[in-house]
């Protein structure tokens, strides 16, 4: 699948993301990891071809510019920046919303290490334009405060040989208002290295997003 290099206009810079919409699609999904490197990620890629053969487009988005990246390196100190990451999200919300191409196109998003915990925040902030959201291990809890604020469904997706990823996303749950559900993958840690693994998480998502985007338009 072809992709589109564009740089999303943000706070502090503009950020590179890979931009897949092959035509009319049922959705865009937003991927994101905390440490900023979703683009050469290669779990993230086969992620977003899972998706593509859905019938959905993509946006594969560097949280961090490169300059932030390497000082993330050494410090670990943007990543865990919740607000700052989310604030970033929402800019590439928005500039979704302005292009021709995927203006009114719903939104779905997937986040993975600490920005599972940033797009849940995002969606809490734009809860008009999120369908579905997919975390994927990661720290919930860093925004246990703003859970209660979330209007879209999340999939917390955990590995179940990480005990705490489990606990995290059971008690993120619990304070959700919205619809949520735990897909816990047996034999995963929460880095989900094995690609058979990484496919049950791709799939795991890609029917979240396909059962709430049809519960959306059965309802309109």
């Amino acid at each position: 699948m072809i992709s589109d290099l564009v740089l999303v206009p943000a706070e502090g810079a503009p950020l590179a993301g890979d931009l897949v919409v092959p035509g009319p699609v049922r959705s865009v999904v937003l991927i994101a990891e905390g440490s900023g490197n979703s683009r050469n990620s290669t779990r993230d890629r086969a992620i977003a071809g899972v998706f593509h053969r859905a019938g959905m487009g993509t946006l594969l988005l560097d949280l961090l510019t490169e300059r932030e990246k390497r000082d993330d390196a050494r410090s670990a100190r943007h990543r865990f920046d919740i607000p700052f990451l989310a604030r970033r999200l929402v800019s590439a919300i928005d500039w979704l919303q302005q292009r021709p191409d995927t203006a009114n196109v719903p939104v779905c998003l997937f986040g993975a290490e600490t920005a599972a915990a940033a797009v849940l925040l995002a969606a809490a902030e734009r809860p008009e334009r999120i369908s579905a959201v997919v975390s994927r291990g990661g720290r919930p809890d860093l925004i246990h405060d703003d859970l209660d604020r979330i209007q879209a469904p999340v999939l917390f997706i955990v590995g179940g040989d990480d005990e705490t990823d489990v606990r995290l996303g059971q008690e993120a749950a619990g304070k959700l208002k919205a619809p949520s559900e735990i897909h816990v993958v047996r034999g995963a840690t929460h880095l989900f290295l094995d690609p058979r693994l990484l496919e049950e998480v791709a799939t795991a998502a890609r029917d979240w997003f396909a059962s709430h985007l049809a519960r959306e338009r059965h309802l309109a």
